[in-house]
């Protein structure tokens, strides 16, 4: 007996420099639980996402993952990349075709945002500000936490682990509202959809709580940490041979890169990325050994394994897109001689 689908197609619409999440439901008929290749290509009206003209406004869905969706019975998650109306050509908003991907470069990217509600961060009082920054990092109880915001960090991830999705943790950050969650991958595209899809559950959720999610990297001046996206790679290479000479050779690979990566790391970067709050000058790179001030944070275990292993790039924000950074990163990489 066959069974109704509620397949759930998402994709990024042309908005610049950030696209919006958009999505619609499309009831799909199948004998057994699909695979990939069972979905069919979709269409939408590209005149309503600046992704078309209205005199020919076709664009066209293709589906590249999907999770199953715990939030509606026989639901999938479907996300999708958008082609022009040959269904074979990536439309130019696509900056998923086009990425360098390597099946054997692993990727975890940090998720930081805030939750607002009525125009402020969760916990924020109606007039002015609440306490310094200092308490808030890991937090617990309503002073240091506020209303709603637990509640929905732990729906959140419930949902993305039900659907699949490899988060690795969340934890409250540090200023009051902020939060973030992990998601780890094996290869670009593989880690950076299922970082789509996970900003994808947490806004939908949120609408039901009245709650807004801001992924704006500074959306509160002052003294107040913004949100990044921090990308801990590794290639093959990097796990299994590395070497001194091999990392020197990198991280000058990526300062000679520094400006083709601020690039796609995000827009008004230069708001948080000021040298203070844990980062580096947004016009200056700089790698340490466990320093959170530095455009490449080194772990201890990155050294103390002959310099084998994984790098942290603290400089991509929370606004900054998965696909763009992960394939910067690895054409950075791939300028390196490894022998």
């Amino acid at each position: 007996m066959s069974t109704k689908y509620k397949a759930e197609y998402i994709w990024l619409d042309g908005y610049t420099p950030v696209p919006n999440l958009r999505s619609k439901t499309k009831i799909l008929e199948f004998e057994e639980f699909p695979k990939l290749e069972d979905l069919p290509i979709w269409g939408f009206d590209g005149s309503s996402t600046l992704q078309a003209d209205g005199g020919d406004s076709d664009c066209m869905l293709k589906p590249v993952a999907f999770f199953p969706d715990p939030t509606r019975r026989n639901g999938l998650l479907v996300m999708s990349e958008v082609m022009l109306p040959d269904c074979e050509t990536p439309h130019p908003s696509n900056t998923r075709a086009p990425i360098l991907d390597d099946p054997d470069a692993w990727f975890g990217f940090e998720q930081e945002y805030f939750l607002f509600q009525h125009g402020k961060p969760i916990g924020f009082p109606s007039d002015g500000f609440p306490g310094p920054q200092g308490e808030y990092y890991c937090g617990a109880g309503f002073k240091n936490i506020g209303e709603l915001a637990r509640e929905i960090v732990e729906e959140h991830l419930d949902i993305c682990l039900d659907a699949g999705i490899n988060h690795e943790g969340i934890n409250a950050e540090v200023a009051k509202g902020q939060w973030e969650f992990q998601v780890f991958g094996k290869g670009s595209r593989t880690a950076a959809d299922q970082i789509w899809v996970a900003r994808y559950i947490l806004v939908r959720l949120c609408e039901k709580y009245g709650v807004d999610v801001e992924f704006h990297c500074k959306p509160i001046r002052g003294d107040w940490n913004g949100s990044g996206m921090h990308c801990n790679f590794s290639t093959k290479y990097m796990r299994e041979v590395g070497g001194k000479e091999y990392f020197e050779s990198l991280m000058a690979a990526f300062q000679k890169r520094m400006d083709e990566h601020i690039a796609v790391y995000g827009p008004e970067n230069h708001l948080r990325l000021t040298g203070l709050h844990e980062t580096q000058s947004i016009d200056k790179f700089t790698y340490g050994l466990a320093d959170r001030g530095s455009s490449i944070r080194v772990p201890h275990a990155f050294k103390n394994a002959g310099y084998k292993g994984y790098l942290e790039d603290r400089r991509p924000n929370s606004q900054g897109d998965p696909y763009q950074i992960a394939s910067r990163i690895l054409k950075t990489i791939s300028e390196v001689p490894t022998s």
